[in-house]
């Protein structure tokens, strides 16, 4: 369209509208919630924020943040998210690259995809997946958080289609310049597959941050709990066997909104910090240009 005529000056002025009414429509539920969890509770009860923090306190992020116990489970978090997701990924580049070769170069590929695809499929179940759990002595431990979900089928999924979509010639060519499976795979097919590994990176990162679950059955003690199980736990639930009595005090002076706010907003807050940083990967592009006829 000629953007110099005035038709398409209308365009991109509509057009760059509708953009900026969809980002805010986006926003709106964040900011609302920093807004909410920075108001006091009396006014974030009657329903008078919106996008601006009304009678401004950090009542409820210092009831939140300033305590060793909310310390001790976000560092657990974060250590589950930087081993877990370390793991993840070592485990679906390693199992793509070769569920993806044809049935000709890899002998069994199509048992061992219909093997894994089952696992999505047919579960053993909560009890039986327990029991493997507590007989392999990996209760309490942050072992308990991270091996059962090291494999994820799902993503595994994703990226060997990834690479069944990348130009074969490329691999030709490696291994006519005396490349092996390890250095094509390594050297060739993940930095090519960036876009998709920033998205499995951030899938698996989310998945780990958020989940709750599994650290309250699988951990033995309230001190080892990660951070989203310890605010469902205190926060959702209000043990107060888990708090002091000053604590328990100050949760009758702060409204359940602006506590539940500032719990959606901290947690929220690492994926939003990182995001910025994989967005660039989220292009099409590395591989336009790799293959010259």
């Amino acid at each position: 369209m000629n953007t110099t005529s005035i038709s398409g000056r209308i365009f991109n002025i509509g057009n760059a509208l509708f953009l900026i009414l969809l980002s805010f429509l986006c926003l709106f539920p964040l900011i609302n919630i920093l807004a909410v969890s920075l108001s006091s509770s009396t006014a974030a009860s009657a329903g008078e924020v919106s996008l601006w923090p009304v009678d401004f306190t950090w009542q409820s992020y210092n009831f939140v943040i300033q305590k060793p116990e909310f310390l001790r489970s976000l560092g657990i978090s974060v250590e589950r998210v930087l081993l877990g997701t370390t793991l993840n990924m070592l485990l679906t580049i390693t199992l793509a690259y070769p569920l993806s070769k044809e049935s000709s170069q890899f002998t069994g590929r199509l048992f061992y995809v219909w093997f894994f695809v089952l696992t999505m499929l047919v579960s053993g179940g909560l009890i039986p997946w327990y029991i493997i759990i507590q007989k392999l002595n990996l209760l309490g431990t942050i072992g308990a958080l991270i091996l059962p979900g090291a494999v994820n089928v799902f993503n595994a999924v994703l990226l060997l289609n990834f690479y069944r979509g990348l130009p074969r010639e490329l691999e030709e060519a490696a291994f006519v310049d005396g490349a092996g499976y390890w250095r094509i795979l390594w050297g060739i097919y993940v930095p090519l597959s960036m876009p998709a590994i920033a998205t499995l990176i951030l899938f698996s990162m989310v998945g780990h941050w958020n989940s709750w679950f599994d650290g309250l059955i699988l951990m033995n003690s309230p001190e080892k709990y990660p951070l989203q199980s310890y605010l469902q736990t205190v926060v959702i639930n209000r043990d107060l066997s888990l708090v002091s009595m000053a604590d328990a005090t100050s949760l009758g002076d702060i409204s359940d909104r602006t506590l539940k706010s500032a719990q959606i907003f901290l947690a929220a807050l690492p994926i939003i910090c990182v995001y910025p940083f994989l967005q660039r990967f989220f292009i099409k592009g590395v591989v336009v240009g790799s293959v010259k006829e």
